[in-house]
C-alpha cells in the first residue's frame, strides 16, 4: 500500500510537473510567435507580385539604356515573366548576385565627365521595388529642408523656401557642394544608418550586395568598395539616408538648411 501511495504520489508530481512544462512550452512558444508576427516583413513586401509589377512599369515609363547584358526594358517583360519566381527564390536564399553596372561618362559644363553606373533592367526593377518599399519608411525622418529625389518636391521648391527665408531676415547664406557625392559615400556607415531602421536583415544584405556589385568599365569588372552609382533607381534614396544625417546636425543647431541632391538625367545615354 505505502508502495502504492508513493507510486501514486510520484506520478501525480510527474504529472504536475509534465503539465508545468506544457503551460510554460506553451507561453515560451506564443511568446515567440508573438514577437516573429511582429517583425517586420520587409522583404516579403518588396517581392510581392503587385509591388513588383508596379516597379516594372515604372523602370519601363523612365525608359533608360540597358546594362552590360545588353537586354532592353521591352525585353526584360517576357524574361521576367519566365524567371520571377526563380529570381525571387534565389533572393529569399540569400543567393542573388546582382550584375555590375555599365560605365558610362557624359560630358559636365566645366569639361569634365560625370560617371554614371547603369544597371540591367531587372536590377532596376528590383532596386524601383526595393524603393517604393523604404520610401514609406524614410519619408517621415526626413529633414523639412530637404528637397531632393522627394515626392512632390522639386528645385523649384527648394527655391521659393530660400526666397522666404530671405524675406524674414536672413542676409548669409553658405554653399556646400559635395564633390563626387555618389561615388563617395562610405558603405559601413550607409549600411549601420539603414539597419536603424530597416529591421529585415535580408533587405540590408540585398542592398548591400548592389552597392558592392561592381562596375564593368571597358570590359573589366572593378569592385565597389564605396559609392553608389548614379544610374541605378535605389541610389537616389541612400544618398538621401546618408545626407539626412548632416541635415538633422543642422536642425540640432536651429539653423535653416536646404539640402539638394541634385538630379542628373541618364536615360538617353547609351
Amino acid at each position: 500500500m505505502a508502495e502504492n501511495i508513493e507510486n501514486n504520489g510520484c506520478s501525480q508530481r510527474d504529472n504536475a510537473e509534465h503539465e508545468g512544462y506544457v503551460k510554460a512550452s506553451r507561453s515560451f512558444n506564443r511568446i515567440w510567435k508573438e514577437r516573429d508576427s511582429a517583425q517586420p516583413r520587409l522583404l516579403e513586401a518588396i517581392l510581392y507580385k503587385d509591388n513588383f509589377n508596379r516597379a516594372y512599369k515604372r523602370v519601363k515609363a523612365n525608359k533608360g539604356a540597358p546594362g552590360i547584358d545588353g537586354m532592353t526594358i521591352e525585353e526584360a517583360l517576357p524574361y521576367l515573366k519566365e524567371h520571377q519566381q526563380e529570381i525571387t527564390d534565389r533572393i529569399y536564399r540569400g543567393k542573388y548576385t546582382p550584375s555590375p553596372v555599365r560605365r558610362v561618362e557624359i560630358p559636365k559644363p566645366d569639361g569634365g565627365v560625370r560617371k554614371l553606373g547603369i544597371p540591367t533592367v531587372v536590377d532596376r526593377t528590383l532596386q524601383q521595388a526595393i524603393t517604393q518599399q523604404l520610401v514609406p519608411i524614410y519619408e517621415p525622418l526626413f529633414a523639412e529642408g530637404s528637397y531632393g529625389y522627394r515626392p512632390n518636391r522639386s528645385a523649384k521648391d527648394a527655391i521659393l523656401k530660400i526666397k522666404e527665408y530671405a524675406e524674414q531676415g536672413y542676409t548669409f547664406a553658405v554653399v556646400l557642394d559635395l564633390s563626387k557625392y555618389f561615388d563617395t559615400l562610405n558603405h559601413e556607415i550607409l549600411i549601420n544608418l539603414l539597419r536603424k531602421k530597416v529591421k529585415d536583415e535580408r533587405v540590408v544584405q540585398l542592398i548591400k550586395r548592389y552597392l558592392k556589385s561592381g562596375v564593368m568599365e571597358n570590359g573589366v569588372v572593378i569592385d565597389t568598395e564605396e559609392g553608389s552609382p548614379q544610374g541605378g533607381n535605389l541610389s537616389p534614396l541612400l544618398a538621401n539616408v546618408y545626407l539626412n544625417e548632416f541635415d538633422q546636425e543642422f536642425l540640432k543647431r536651429d539653423v535653416p538648411c536646404i539640402s539638394v541632391v541634385v538630379k542628373h538625367f541618364c536615360n538617353t545615354y547609351g
